[in-house]
């Protein structure tokens, strides 16, 4: 058992040692321990050797900048020049909360960018102005389309979320039957999947989790799922670009290391007085409601990163402590 603190300060180090600028490996470290905390372990620590291994290769920059490249006032584009997701997306979101108290709404994109972890975590510069925020962003190819055989689309992941009390309410989901992180995980623990989760790469159905992160996801409810997936492609690998999901390499995949991802990454802003009165009260409502007919909105028992505890104990699977451990021999950190 050790604390939020600690490991927090062992992936800054790391991510130090890898040759990112302190402040931005702190803020990398935190979203993943943030993941950490809210039971999500697929994308928390669990991927830091992976984002160690591509910022070694080449194929993730440490010394990456958010470079613009337009603005049009409600709307402003960024080039991450191959950086680390996680630093680049919240930065992202800053801006778009701050831009978006002067025009009501706010879109920024950041192009070329990394995989940036639980989606979730970048609705909370939003939120904690009191704004709402939708969250988009793709990945490499894992999906096929409803009734296809090859994989052209990425999880697809969607996060939202919209002011209320006690707390926030935060929707964070992949558009595919499970998230992949899921099936890295289970390889991980060398663990079977559960049926109906992936196929292998000829798209037979498979619960081999190695078999399954050279093969294809399962959409999540079926051809609904796939034209959310395919709705949040066309923001994002469309829109932002560079790449479609079809093209980004595989954090997975060492023979990938060496080449930038290209990942897309979309924050829309919502200022809810911009759209009149009443808004909060209605998100109240709403909220009450869910609760009164026995249902649970989802995020309220999650911690904003503003508020978590450093003394707070966390368990960490040991097979993960290992592979952290490990890289810091391979550093030099100690």
């Amino acid at each position: 058992m050790t604390t939020v603190g600690e490991l927090s300060r062992l992936a800054e180090r790391l991510l130090v040692a890898a040759g990112l600028p302190r402040h931005r490996a702190a803020r990398t470290a935190e979203i993943l321990v943030l993941a950490e905390t809210w039971g999500i372990a697929t994308h928390g620590l669990m991927r830091l050797p992976h984002y160690l291994e591509r910022l070694r290769a080449g194929g993730c920059r440490p010394d990456a900048e958010l470079e613009r490249v337009s603005d049009a006032g409600a709307v402003i584009s960024y080039d991450g020049g191959a950086g680390l997701g996680h630093w680049q997306l919240w930065e992202a979101a800053e801006v778009a909360r701050d831009r978006c108290a002067d025009t009501g709404i706010a879109a920024v994109a950041v192009q070329n960018s990394s995989h940036c972890g639980a989606l979730g975590s970048y609705v909370y510069p939003a939120l904690d102005a009191g704004m709402v925020s939708l969250v988009f962003s793709n990945g490499p190819p894992a999906m096929p389309p409803w009734g296809g055989r090859e994989a052209v689309l990425s999880t697809s992941p969607i996060a939202a979320g919209f002011p209320s009390s006690p707390a926030p309410v935060v929707i964070d989901l992949a558009t595919s039957a499970v998230a992949r992180g899921k099936i890295a995980w289970h390889a991980q623990q060398d663990e079977p999947l559960p049926e109906g989760w992936a196929f292998d790469a000829d798209g037979v159905p498979t619960v081999d989790p190695q078999a399954a992160l050279q093969g294809m996801l399962a959409p999540l409810g079926g051809s609904k799922g796939y034209v959310l997936a395919l709705l949040v492609e066309g923001l994002t690998g469309g829109l932002v670009g560079p790449s479609l999901a079809a093209d980004v390499a595989d954090m997975f995949n060492r023979a990938d290391d060496s080449k930038p991802q290209g990942i897309g990454h979309l924050v829309v802003t919502l200022r809810p007085d911009a759209f009149g009165p009443g808004a909060a009260d209605r998100f109240e409502q709403l909220v009450a409601r869910v609760g009164n007919a026995g249902g649970r909105p989802p995020g309220l028992s999650r911690r904003s990163p503003s508020t978590m505890d450093e003394r707070q104990p966390l368990q960490v699977a040991d097979s993960t402590l290992e592979r952290l451990r490990s890289w810091e021999q391979r550093l030099g950190v100690s």
